[in-house]
């Protein structure tokens, strides 16, 4: 068991030395979209899932090491709806190889920014044209022994701005260590290590939202319930945003009010964070109740003086015949949420040849 730790972590210290000169949050990076939640599920559970081991194929994409015999011809269609017209989906199938003991999948991610209007330097119309971003991902993981399970995704990137288009590959490294009795999970992620290969200018080559994660997933024993811890963005200690248009506190005698540093580090402490929950009720948990909190999104999209729910999410799943449908819905902003809507199933239900 140490010697893949060992092997895992060193790989991961690695592509962590190279990342962390780049290693800056949401704008300093290509390819973000890469970082969006893959289901409705993940959506409700605080946007990443990297600990849960069940059927589930859409978690292959946040770890590649939660591929397991379960996900066996399971099949995923997901659409996640954003703001002005954006919205991004994913698809994916897995496979389990016995012969080989790898359990494997293939799926496809994409976002689409609709149209937009297109005008020269003199603010004359000319057209309109669209704008839209795809990943064609390849995976596998392998079960090394009976607590540790490696896994990789290898990820082909195109994107298309109008005229401009870029090229690029990304791969992500997974480890799970799994309990004695399976009721717990442990798990280290390096993801979208990578970046363009061919650029949209020649003079810059941008890198992907490359994201050092660890979680842990516990099963409680006498209650239907999971809870799920997050460690994000562990390559970059502070992820504060100092806001220049920020408004300076004072108190009845004009002297400005800061907060403590006690105060400053816990606060980006807990930015790292992400804490969910998920009920499973009824027979093999055919109805799930979701919910969670990401501390990063609530302090960098609240408005001052104003109450809201951002940071926060929710869903449900509930398994209807031969079909699993999950929706989410991510609080980020008082103009409004993401709603993600996922249909899965398994081929089996349907035949046994495959």
């Amino acid at each position: 068991m140490k010697k893949y730790l060992q092997f895992l972590l060193v790989l991961i210290a690695g592509v962590f030395s190279i990342c962390t000169s780049q290693a800056q949050l949401g704008g300093q990076h290509i390819y973000e979209f890469l970082s969006l939640p893959s289901s409705g599920r993940v959506t409700a559970l605080g946007g990443s899932v990297i600990s849960v081991l069940d059927d589930d194929i859409a978690l292959a994409n946040h770890n590649p090491a939660s591929l397991n015999p379960e996900m066996h011809n399971r099949i995923n269609f997901s659409h996640n709806i954003h703001f002005a017209d954006i919205s991004n989906g994913y698809v994916a199938y897995g496979r389990h190889l016995s012969k080989w003991g790898i359990t494997a999948h293939a799926a496809m991610n994409y976002i689409d920014y609709g149209e937009f209007i297109a005008a020269d330097d003199r603010d004359v119309v000319n057209g309109t044209f669209e704008a839209g971003e795809t990943a064609f991902v390849i995976g596998a993981s392998k079960r090394m022994n009976e607590r540790i399970v490696l896994g990789a995704n290898f990820k082909s990137v195109f994107s298309r701005f109008e005229n401009y288009n870029s090229t690029g590959f990304a791969a992500d490294l997974g480890l799970n260590y799994i309990g004695a009795d399976s009721s717990f999970v442990f798990s280290i992620v390096a993801n979208n290590i990578g970046g363009e290969v061919s650029s949209y200018t020649d003079n810059y080559r941008g890198s992907a939202p490359f994201n050092l994660q660890i979680g842990i997933s516990k099963r409680l024993k006498y209650l239907p319930f999971r809870v799920g811890i997050i460690a994000d963005n562990l390559q970059r200690w502070n992820v504060k945003y100092d806001d220049p248009n920020s408004v300076v506190e004072t108190n009845l005698f004009g002297e400005t009010e800061e907060q403590s540093e006690i105060g400053k580090r816990a606060d980006n402490l807990f930015r790292h964070f992400v804490f969910s929950g998920e009920f499973l009720l009824g027979k093999n948990g055919n109805l799930r109740l979701r919910v969670a909190y990401r501390h990063l999104r609530r302090q960098e999209l609240s408005v001052d003086g104003f109450r809201s729910l951002a940071g926060f999410s929710g869903g449900f799943g509930i398994k209807v015949s031969k079909f699993r449908f999950d929706y989410g819905v991510g609080y980020h902003h008082l103009a409004g949420a993401t709603n993600h809507i996922t249909i899965s199933t398994g081929l089996n239900e349907f035949t046994s040849r495959l």
